[in-house]
């Protein structure tokens, strides 16, 4: 891999930042003349991309300066969408194309109406307060599997401190009842989430130890057979998605140079190529348009993006 001057000036096709590591399942993806691209940069810690195809815009955190920002596709300007946000992590739209927002400042999963007002859906369980939720995805059947490992309570740069009433978690929120149980409760830190293009398998990323991505099958409610799907370590995968074809796509970070960025995995979990970025990537998601063929990226300080040849398994 060649090393990319991300300094500004232009940057000679095929784009440097995008390794190949197996041709055959990977080769096909990067397109020869499109390069990753910083749209924006401007911010503390960059998270939770979601993107409204409707709208033609995506929004993403920056949660220490408590705001969520809006990023244009038409116009390529960002501007303030929400702030406060209670320090607002992930985020994600459900089946009604509404915003479904994990807040660390005030420890809960909010839904935002088609009217602009906020629907608290959890802020407790069994009579505890839920710890700082992080990231969120949902099913098909309405359901909504969410995060917990706390983060927006060990510092108060991203939150608040607080003492854990509950141990770290997956959660699901039916989607008819809105009744919550706890769908996973022996990894140490889960992060990052999301399912398989049928939503049979849900993936999980670990920051905590040991620094990995896990996978369970999904039956209905429950979730069985969890194991390793990869290693990230000596890094950290945070955010992650699947696209169309069931390959992982992985933020990556806390390494360095080689490390940093995105790593793609096949659904065997082979590491097959990856985007190297400068800064610590924290989360990702699929949109551009009707193709839906742009990977967005928050890292860092930054907001970045690649056109792909696949795009995203539940795009909105």
């Amino acid at each position: 891999m060649t090393d990319r001057d991300w300094s500004g000036g232009i940057v000679r096709y095929p784009d440097p930042a995008i390794e190949i590591i197996d041709e055959e399942r990977f080769g096909s993806f990067r397109i020869g003349n499109a390069v990753v691209e910083r749209l924006w940069t401007g911010a503390r810690w960059t998270e939770g991309p979601v993107y409204f195809g409707d709208g033609g815009y995506l929004l993403f955190s920056d949660i220490p300066n408590n705001r969520i920002l809006r990023y244009d596709e038409e116009t390529g300007q960002v501007s303030l969408y929400r702030k406060p946000s209670n320090y607002s992590n992930g985020h994600t739209r459900d089946r009604q194309g509404r915003l479904v927002s994990c807040e660390h400042f005030t420890r809960r999963v909010t839904r935002t109406e088609h009217d602009g007002t906020l629907t608290v859906l959890i802020d407790a369980f069994e009579g505890k307060k839920l710890n700082a939720p992080n990231d969120v995805v949902v099913h098909s059947d309405g359901s909504i599997w969410f995060t917990d490992p706390g983060y927006g309570i060990l510092y108060a740069y991203e939150g608040q401190h607080a003492e854990f009433e509950l141990p770290t978690r997956v959660y699901r929120i039916d989607g008819q009842t809105g009744e919550a149980t706890v769908a996973i409760e022996e990894m140490d830190m889960p992060n990052g989430l999301c399912f398989s293009p049928d939503e049979s398998l849900l993936y999980v990323s670990d920051t905590g130890d040991p620094e990995n991505i896990r996978v369970y099958d999904v039956d209905g409610a429950h979730l069985n057979n969890g194991r390793v799907f990869a290693e990230m370590s000596p890094g950290k995968a945070d955010g992650i998605r699947c696209d169309i074809h069931g390959n992982l796509w992985s933020s990556a970070g806390w390494v360095g140079a080689g490390y940093d960025g995105v790593h793609c995995f096949a659904p065997d979990g082979a590491l097959i190529g990856k985007i190297h970025l400068p800064e610590i990537v924290s989360n990702l998601c699929f949109g551009g348009g009707p193709k839906k063929n742009r990977l967005y990226m928050t890292g860092s300080q930054s907001l970045y993006a690649v056109y792909l040849e696949t795009k995203g398994a539940q795009t909105p």
